[in-house]
């Protein structure tokens, strides 16, 4: 805007409206340089980031590598007495399993649901 945009809307009936619209941008402007100040401050006082030789590194075995094994659940024992306590039972409800090939789908049969087969036949 020119100089003399500004000196028609200071003169015109409209003074009050570029008053305001001044004051707001001005508070929105302090605002946003107090939530910078204030975000400066917090990260002032956190913990400092670790170094780099704080990073978990690779063993010195080396990467360790994933096992895949085929598992089945735990059948519960039956209770001779009214009920099985937590503790009474050890920490996993499956075991490595005595076949372990992967099962397969039969030839013939459908794929996921909804894979669009002509389903079991």
């Amino acid at each position: 805007m020119s100089t003399a945009a500004f000196v028609e809307a200071a003169a015109g009936s409209d003074v009050l409206n570029v008053i305001a619209a001044f004051v707001g941008g001005a508070v929105i402007a302090g605002a946003l340089i107090w939530a910078v100040q204030f975000g400066m401050r917090v990260r002032d006082r956190e913990l400092p980031r670790p170094r780099p030789e704080d990073q978990p590194s690779l063993p010195s075995t080396g990467a360790i590598h994933e096992i895949r094994e085929m598992r089945e659940p735990d059948e519960l024992p039956l209770a001779e007495q009214e009920r099985l306590m937590p503790y009474q039972l050890h920490h996993s409800g499956t075991r490595r399993g005595k076949d372990q090939n992967r099962k397969r789908w039969l030839p013939g049969s459908s794929g996921g649901f909804g894979s669009g087969g002509i389903g079991h036949v």
